[in-house]
């Protein structure tokens, strides 16, 4: 009896053991089971791409002038205010003229004098001259003597030279009437265009400051608002796709329901950096784009403007999300396989070849992600141009991210859930 019950408990513990046993290997075959990858897909299709560079800035006038005065005085008419429509060679501004009306009639008083001196001295010329020709004729006579010949000779030269100077007197007066003249001209002030004035600066009774020797005093601004433009600041690593010529699509923040159209005209050879020496070192090159019928949107100087500048547009190429295109390392050579690369690339050393990373995206087929190099084209907000790498109709994995950047290998397998990426979209408001 205690035989039996020796060998059922023997038979127990067998048991027991296999188990133990069997639960081990499903442990160890289980952990050996290779993950599957959730992903969304989108197939391969043809579509057209137009790449954009943004930028932003301010809507200004093309044709902008700034009034300063050229004479200095205190400002006696000023008949425009801001905002008004002006004429060209209309009065915009009047300066007291009194000190300049002074200073042109005393030039005029100098030339008149200087006029009377050229006078007597072109009397003086022609009588010396006489005495002189008269000289040489009784010399010729030898009824004159050498030394009364040479002092009728000195005395002509001396007139004729006391008239030259008058001359020049009289020139150089001419001269300074004429300047005392243009600046009393000046002190009034015509506008040099159609336009309108957005900017006023001055007051009436203000003493502004001519731009003879400084910058002189900015009265005010005339603008062409017939001619706008968006002068927008551009990345030095964007202003390489920008060309004159290229569209825009303008969005004004004070008119936010408007589609505005430019052309781009001009791009800045030089560019202005801001922040040197500091990480937040950048540096933008001024593009400025004209604004097609800017009467249209009553549009003011200074408004804040995003420009989205169409630097490309190819039609019907190869496409997939620009979220695809990932990078990848390629797998590591074997070291026989290396030292033969090595060798064949001169590298003497016989060291490991560093592979570059390539651009790559993941087409899925059977459950299972490949890896197809891939080169790209331009791309837009959404999607980038597959010159070569992927065909039509392929499905190619367009997330999630960390699948793509991270988790996705060449023959992961792969579990697609565009159901739950749509659920997600429509949820999240995705396009």
């Amino acid at each position: 009896m205690a035989k039996n019950k020796k060998k059922k408990k023997v038979f127990i513990l067998s048991g027991a053991g296999l188990l133990i046993v069997i639960l081990v290997a499903a442990i160890v075959i289980g952990g050996k089971k290779e993950p599957v990858v959730a992903v969304q897909t989108e197939k391969v299709v043809r579509r057209t791409i137009t790449q954009i560079v943004t930028a932003s800035g301010q809507v200004e006038p093309k044709d902008l002038v700034a009034i300063n005065p050229e004479v200095s005085g205190q400002i006696v008419d000023l008949p425009v205010v801001e905002g008004q429509q002006v004429s060209k060679g209309q009065v915009i501004v009047k300066i007291r003229p009194d000190q300049y009306v002074a200073q042109l009639q005393e030039s005029e008083a100098q030339l008149q004098s200087a006029i009377s001196q050229e006078q007597l001295d072109k009397a003086n010329l022609d009588n010396t001259q006489s005495l002189y020709k008269r000289a040489e004729a009784l010399f010729a006579k030898k009824l004159e003597s050498v030394q009364d010949l040479q002092t009728a000779k000195t005395n002509y030269d001396v007139a004729q030279a006391q008239y030259e100077s008058a001359k020049a007197n009289v020139a150089q007066m001419k001269a300074l009437v004429g300047v005392n003249q243009d600046a009393l001209n000046k002190t009034t002030i015509k506008s040099p265009m159609d336009g309108v004035i957005t900017v006023l600066n001055s007051k009436l009774g203000e003493t502004v400051l001519g731009t003879s020797f400084t910058t002189g005093t900015e009265i005010m601004d005339i603008a062409n608002m017939n001619t706008m433009e968006a002068q927008v600041n551009v990345d030095e690593n964007d202003v390489v796709l920008v060309a004159v010529g290229d569209t825009a699509n303008l969005s004004v923040d004070a008119l936010p329901n408007k589609k505005i159209k430019g052309v781009v005209y001009q791009i800045a050879s030089s560019g202005t950096t801001t922040g040197a020496g500091t990480q937040d070192q950048v540096t933008n090159f001024l593009v400025k784009i004209r604004i097609i019928d800017p009467t249209e949107f009553n549009l003011k100087p200074g408004m804040s403007v995003t420009a989205d500048i169409q630097t490309a547009t190819h039609h019907n190429v190869l496409s997939v999300p620009i979220q695809s295109v990932t990078i990848r390392t390629p797998k590591a050579q074997t070291p026989a396989k290396v030292e033969n690369v090595a060798m064949k690339e001169g590298n003497g050393r016989g060291g490991p070849v560093r592979e570059k990373p390539e651009e790559v995206v993941f087409l899925v087929k059977n459950g299972v992600a490949h890896t197809a190099v891939v080169k790209r084209g331009i791309s837009d907000d959404n999607y980038v141009e597959i010159d070569s790498g992927v065909t039509a109709g392929e499905e190619v994995v367009s997330g999630s991210f960390v699948a793509i950047s991270r988790e996705l290998q060449d023959g992961s397998k792969v579990r697609v859930e565009n159901n739950k990426m749509v659920a997600t979209q429509a949820i999240g408001g995705g396009s």
